[in-house]
């Protein structure tokens, strides 16, 4: 495939443009950018997209519910971040490797996820939900921007190796103020690493707009690093897998680093400890309530007759399944041993963590009652 983006630092993303292919009504417009990535695209393919999209929103409302349930201790809400999730992961080769946030989910569904392993975390049961070699994906990563410099890492050793694969980073507009992000992008340009980093713009970094921080758009930051860029519609399913393919292409041909921005919107949550009626306006959510990336993508499908009340259903269906079996494997979760906390901190014994276990175990032997 001949790239139709060219990947200079000059080609940033620059004003408001955002490259997309699907109208929120779900028609289809020509982009001489994306087309190329999308060539042959069925209608099969299109609505197993729209089935992850509807799956992946049932399971954020399922977390969401276990949460206020008092089941899990808080979760991390991405409704209305489907299309940029699901069009990026899918777009991933089984051997690239994942640095995620903590809000992608959909990312953790792309990847092959069990049912347990979308709660696991968020119960306080392991520190990562899922065998991160199995699932070529990073545990959850809470500190802001921290997964980026992980990412960069890995791909270094990506090059040395000469293997074929692309490692991802995820994060949100929030955390492409922090320095942990830059620093990433300064040495993956640098020694020009075989990585993505994916911006999902969400607009609300916890209870500030996006404009507060950014008064151009992020994706314009990194051709000032040396990296080229694409600024996408974070709500168009098709763009976000089209601009992936087109950064992977580039990241795995050797010629370093890409950044995406897919410029979406968080309709719930900052996570379910915070409140957004007290900072954000209801008159805006609504507005993004019309931009939905399911209803978009399903609009389309309609349009050109690819979809069905009964198969429209029958993902709701498998949706409702899958979290069901969240439901399920979180209420049977066996609490772990309280100790256990101290289990594979490092590789070898530490004299440190040794003290900390006893001192710990001292403090929750003072709780049993004496007979």
């Amino acid at each position: 495939m001949s790239p139709q983006i060219t990947p200079t630092p000059e080609r940033s993303a620059a004003l408001d443009e955002q490259e997309r292919v699907l109208a929120p009504d779900g028609t289809r417009a020509p982009n001489v950018h994306l087309d190329p990535y999308l060539a042959g695209i069925t209608g099969a393919e299109m609505r197993a997209l729209h089935r992850d999209m509807v799956i992946l929103r049932r399971i954020d409302a399922e977390g969401v519910a276990l949460q206020r349930q008092g089941q899990l201790g808080l979760w991390a809400p991405c409704q209305g971040q489907e299309a940029a999730q699901i069009g990026t992961a899918r777009a991933l080769a089984p051997e690239d490797f994942v640095f995620p946030s903590y809000r992608e989910t959909g990312v953790v569904y792309a990847r092959g996820a069990e049912p347990g392993d979308f709660v696991r975390v968020w119960r306080g049961e392991a520190g990562s939900g899922f065998d991160p070699q199995q699932m070529r994906m990073a545990p959850l990563q809470i500190i802001i921007g921290a997964q980026t410099l992980h990412a960069v890492g890995y791909a270094l050793g990506i090059k040395h190796d000469g293997a074929p694969e692309v490692a991802v980073t995820y994060f949100g507009d929030g955390a492409s103020s922090q320095g942990d992000v830059n620093e990433a992008m300064v040495f993956a340009a640098s020694y020009r690493a075989p990585v993505v980093f994916v911006c999902q713009n969400n607009h609300w970094a916890i209870s500030e707009p996006v404009a507060l921080q950014s008064q151009h758009p992020i994706a314009g930051r990194a051709p000032g690093f040396g990296i080229p860029s694409l600024r996408v519609d974070g709500n168009d399913v098709l763009a976000c897998l089209a601009a992936m393919r087109w950064a992977l292409e580039h990241a795995r041909s050797g010629a370093g680093p890409v950044f995406l921005e897919a410029v979406t919107y968080r309709m719930g949550p900052h996570t379910t400890a915070d409140d957004p009626t007290r900072y954000r306006d209801a008159a805006e959510l609504e507005l993004w309530r019309t931009r939905d990336p399911i209803d978009r993508l399903e609009a389309h499908l309609r349009r050109i007759g690819e979809i069905t009340d009964a198969q429209v259903a029958e993902a709701q269906a498998d949706a409702d399944d899958l979290a069901r079996a969240m439901r399920a494997a979180c209420l049977q979760m066996e609490p772990r041993e309280p100790l256990s906390v101290f289990d594979d901190v490092y590789a070898e014994p530490h004299c440190a963590i040794t003290r900390q276990r006893e001192e710990y175990a001292s403090y929750l032997a003072s709780f049993v009652e004496e007979v």
